[in-house]
């Protein structure tokens, strides 16, 4: 049977917003990678990366108090990329997006 426009167009909003969310993670994932292994802050992409990931961290950076600034970076802005994922998840299910 095939498929009426509102379901084509709910299962592409759905698609949309997945797609937002692991970009959102993957940036977190980014910038989680280049302080742990530690790359150069001064780096122009490890200063881009970091300042897309800031903003998308949300209230996450200083959540738990971590002594260590490496564990700190990998437990708040990892948190931050599981909630994107876990959101923008839910949210294209509500759009329809997936089964």
């Amino acid at each position: 049977m095939p498929r009426s426009g509102i379901h084509r167009s709910r299962t592409t909003a759905g698609r949309i917003v997945t797609g937002i969310g692991t970009l959102f993670a993957l940036i977190e994932a980014c910038h989680i990678l280049l302080v742990v292994l530690g790359a150069n802050a001064a780096n122009g992409f490890a200063t881009f990366i970091r300042s897309l990931a800031e903003p998308l961290a949300l209230f996450f950076p200083g959540l738990f108090p971590i002594a260590e600034p490496k564990l700190a970076v990998l437990v708040n802005y990892g948190l931050a990329a599981v909630f994107w994922l876990v959101v923008t998840g839910l949210l294209a299910k509500v759009l329809g997006g997936t089964r």
